[in-house]
């Protein structure tokens, strides 16, 4: 008699929970048009904090500090829309070109693996594996950032807000806490973690970019400059994003250059990936920074279901921003380990 009003009550908060998930979850999709600049507008902002205030400590005026930082980010948002807009169309037109290619080199693998004895027919090749919509999937990817980068003013606007805001903060904790060390301690803490684990990350994705864009260009690649953003952008998806980001150009170089090339190609992003992605990161990111690989792939699948294509290049940022949340509280901290690529040890 007296357990059966407890369990009774844990379902019940257990239905009430899942109840406001899926109420959360059907909202954040309906509202993706408005939520997926917002968490850019986010995103940028944590990045822009770390500048923000060493400009702050070298003597610069606030306003001055976020007027230049804007003016940065204002630039170079141009220029990816200028250079998305023009290449990803480029690329869209010459699509079925390089589609009819690699049918081509497709064939041509069927005959030979038919001479050794290996049955393979067309069909069974179009019906289990369609080389084009990996490219396909790659310029909708790119197609919807730079759809998100025309609400560049919405953007700005909001990160101009968020900035001003980020110096009163800690003073709005002292004030509205009762132990307004702890939470300020937590707060540090967890803005810290965020901050240094965004600018490495944004650090190592740019060097990843440009080290595809120059190898691609040197192998004579179509649309270089193009695969090396590309890579850029999936470099924030760990383990499997830098598979994501080669598959697109393996197939091109098939299509364009030949087998040989493709497995060039294909050698050269090992390469990149495992020199920055296994040596460097590690080392200066620390190893309790990642996620376990299941994580990273429900976390791109759910926010890619949630948000689009952007969702898919801003799940990992947003998991790990939750895993850091959660690593800074020392009751939710076995949230992180679980969430995390291995156990953590004091």
């Amino acid at each position: 008699m007296d357990t059966s009003p407890t369990i009774f009550s844990r379902e019940i908060r257990f239905l009430i929970a899942a109840a406001c998930f899926v109420v959360i979850v059907a909202g954040m999709r309906s509202a993706a048009t408005i939520l997926v600049p917002f968490l850019l507008s986010v995103f940028i902002a944590i990045i822009s904090t770390p500048p923000l205030f060493w400009l702050q400590r070298k003597g610069v005026p606030k306003i001055l500090a976020i007027v230049f930082i804007l003016s940065v980010i204002l630039a170079l948002t141009t220029l990816i829309i200028q250079f998305l807009s023009g290449s990803v169309a480029e690329f869209t037109s010459k699509l079925p070109l390089y589609q009819s290619s690699l049918m081509k080199e497709s064939v041509r693998l069927i005959e030979w693996l038919n001479e050794r004895g290996i049955q393979v027919s067309e069909q069974m090749l179009r019906e289990y594996f369609d080389p084009g919509m990996a490219m396909q999937m790659a310029a909708r990817t790119l197609t919807g950032l730079s759809g998100v980068l025309t609400n560049a003013f919405l953007i700005l606007l909001t990160v101009i807000f968020i900035l001003l805001e980020a110096a009163w903060f800690p003073e709005k904790i002292r004030t509205a806490f009762k132990d307004p060390e702890k939470s300020l301690y937590n707060f540090s803490r967890f803005i810290k973690s965020v901050n240094q684990y965004l600018a490495l990350k944004t650090v190592f994705s740019i060097a990843t970019g440009l080290c595809i864009w120059i190898f691609l260009a040197i192998l004579g690649l179509d649309f270089a400059p193009l695969w090396g953003l590309l890579a850029f952008l999936l470099n924030y998806v760990p383990n499997i994003g830098s598979i994501i980001a080669a598959i697109p150009p393996i197939l091109l170089a098939l299509a364009q250059l030949g087998l040989w090339h493709a497995v060039i190609c294909g050698i050269g992003f090992t390469v990149v990936n495992m020199a920055i992605g296994n040596f460097l990161e590690p080392r200066f990111m620390g190893s309790g920074l990642g996620l376990s690989t299941l994580v990273v792939f429900l976390s791109l699948v759910f926010w890619g279901w949630v948000l689009g294509p952007v969702g898919m290049l801003l799940s990992v940022p947003l998991t790990m921003i939750f895993k850091i949340a959660m690593e800074s509280n020392p009751e939710t901290r076995w949230l992180a380990v679980m969430l995390g690529n291995e156990p953590q040890r004091k």
